[in-house]
């Protein structure tokens, strides 16, 4: 079967583990925690001997896996056995090892697999054969529009009550970072003293631990989120952040989109394009919307035309304030009726 990350643990704490599991994605905090949640019901059952195979590379030894599957426990009447899998793709050899434990797994072995990459690119017959013997949980990234709700859940699942508009502002302090996030309500459930927690106390007890980085502010821009860009724009500048060290990335992501933008006006397939460069299903979605604001191709070679003058004001090589001149570009980005803006900002 598969299972979100939270279905899992809500599972595990009324039925008895399943034969295998593999737990992926690329938000590492979900991964970790339905991990935890599997080998917290692991000592429940009283399964005391653990084994962990790090499949880490090209060299790893497959052949030791399928092994220790039919190995007596030592310790225990029942073990668990864990791959790490950091790839998300076992290759032929390890891909059999593993359908063929699921085709009969051992009385006496959970295996636990945990993996960073995924996309459904990776969920080859294997995979397939984890869902039917066992469980498979994919752990995707949180979208901007989710983390509330998110949010709300584990501030529920800490006894804690929150006005909508409190969970919001704790929503723009973490901006995405799950773990930021966590830690913030671990501190509330100390903290908070069993009040409903408004805007003011929000504000009081938590830390603004926004994630201010390039890659974020990119997403935001790409995402039509022109509120978040000017918070991330005030952040990396307030943290000594320097204009030049973060156009390298937003210009390929410019250039990316360029090329995209023009696949798509010509009719082309605008998926297979996108995993050709690498964007998989999970990092579409901000291409996608900002294609639709800015259908046209010459609109993206302006945006590169402009992140490079931004880039030559950085470096001291143009004329012009660096800070002023990014904002105007993201905003018209994330807006198309900012697009002005860049009009102006050229006069």
């Amino acid at each position: 079967m598969e299972l979100r990350p939270e279905q899992l643990a809500s599972q595990l704490a009324s039925q008895p583990l399943a034969p295998v599991y593999l737990i992926a994605g690329p938000e590492l905090l979900r991964v970790l925690e339905a991990a935890d949640a599997v080998r917290a019901r692991a000592r429940a059952e009283g399964i005391g001997e653990r084994e962990v195979f790090d499949a880490d590379g090209r060299d790893f030894d497959w052949a030791q896996l399928a092994s220790s599957f039919n190995a007596p426990s030592l310790f225990s009447s029942r073990r668990l056995v864990e791959l790490r899998l950091p790839t998300g793709k076992p290759g032929k050899e390890g891909a059999q090892v593993i359908s063929d434990f699921c085709a009969q797994p051992p009385t006496d072995v959970v295996l636990l697999i945990t993996a960073g990459e995924w996309s459904k690119a990776h969920q080859g017959k294997w995979a397939d054969a984890v869902a039917r013997a066992g469980v498979l949980s994919v752990a995707w990234a949180i979208k901007p529009h989710e983390l509330a709700d998110w949010i709300e859940r584990r501030l529920r699942g800490k006894g804690l009550r929150a006005e909508p508009a409190a969970v919001q502002r704790l929503v723009e302090r973490v901006e995405g970072n799950l773990l930021a996030a966590a830690q913030e309500v671990d501190k509330l459930a100390l903290l908070a003293d069993g009040q409903v927690l408004d805007v003011a106390t929000m504000e009081a007890l938590v830390a603004d631990a926004a994630r201010y980085d390039v890659f974020r502010l990119s997403e935001a821009a790409f995402s039509g989120q022109p509120q978040a860009v000017l918070r991330m724009l005030a952040g990396l500048r307030a943290e000594g952040e320097a204009v030049a060290a973060l156009m390298p990335i937003l210009i390929r992501e410019l250039l990316l989109t360029a090329g995209l933008a023009r696949v798509n006006a010509a009719g082309g397939n605008l998926a297979a394009e996108m995993k050709s460069k690498g964007i998989w299903e999970s990092r579409q979605a901000p291409f996608k919307r900002a294609l639709q604001r800015h259908p046209d191709p010459r609109r993206w070679e302006r945006f590169v035309a402009e992140a490079s003058q931004v880039d030559r004001m950085a470096k001291g090589r143009a004329e012009g304030d660096p800070w002023r001149a990014l904002e105007r570009l993201l905003i018209a980005l994330a807006e198309a009726g900012a697009i002005r803006l860049l009009v102006r900002g050229a006069r």
